[in-house]
């Protein structure tokens, strides 16, 4: 259990800030899970509740925590700033920037699936079975998922033998991390149904099929993304 001691009441904002980062790596509190609300936080620190909300605004606008009204504040993100080599924690809505990344991912991933297809050797085709088949049981078991679908992304652009393409899996990495942080394991069996898709194309050597595999993998997520966002706004609406 993680132990804070009581704090200076001048201690500034950005202290807090890290104190609090700590509080949510060490407890801890899970992506999707709601933080203590800002009287309990204040009370933790042994600061103000405005230097509590400074301190959440801060975390928000990096895209650690989402202020949702009515509701709380709840953890969506758990990446540094040596995570995120690229600085897209700097974009406030992350609901445009997922989409934005989508958008990227569309252009690179189906070829790089294709390419992987052509270039893949036995042993690389054996690890991408072995991630596809790891990413499944994890995610059916209930735990974060996450970082086996990065390592299973980055497989197969490491199969596709394109030293660039090895070079731009940080935007990769950061979509998946940004998808799973907003949607919260509702695309579970999409996502187990269109990985295997896609690894079976590859050990086929199947590029048509690869290619394929990897536009629908997406479009599901993206569907998902769309349909997230319309239930937000009409919430917001109300």
């Amino acid at each position: 259990m993680y132990k804070i001691e009581k704090m200076n009441k001048k201690l500034l904002a950005s202290q807090v800030e890290e104190e609090l980062l700590n509080y949510i790596l060490h407890e801890p509190i899970e992506i999707g899970e709601k933080i203590p609300n800002e009287f309990e936080l204040a009370e933790r620190f042994g600061v103000g509740r405005s230097t509590i909300r400074e301190t959440v605004r801060s975390l928000a606008t990096k895209g650690i925590l989402e202020v949702r009204r009515g509701s709380g504040t709840y953890v969506i993100s758990k990446n540094t700033i040596e995570e995120d080599p690229l600085g897209l924690a700097k974009f406030k809505d992350k609901y445009k920037l997922a989409l934005e990344l989508f958008e990227v991912r569309l252009m690179l991933e189906p070829e790089i699936a294709a390419l992987a297809s052509d270039y893949a050797t036995k042993e690389e085709k054996e690890e991408l079975r072995q991630l596809c088949d790891e990413t499944e049981q994890i995610y059916r078991s209930g735990k974060n998922h996450t970082q086996k679908d990065i390592e299973f992304h980055t497989c197969i652009a490491r199969c596709s033998r394109n030293r660039v393409v090895e070079l731009l899996q940080p935007i990769i990495q950061t979509a998946v991390v940004t998808f799973v942080n907003l949607t919260h394991r509702r695309l579970m069996d999409e996502t187990i149904e269109t990985h295997r898709a896609i690894t079976n194309a590859i050990l086929a050597g199947d590029s048509v099929g690869a290619r394929c595999a990897m536009v629908m993998h997406l479009t599901y997520n993206r569907q998902m993304l769309m349909k997230i966002m319309s239930e937000r706004e009409e919430q917001e609406e109300e």
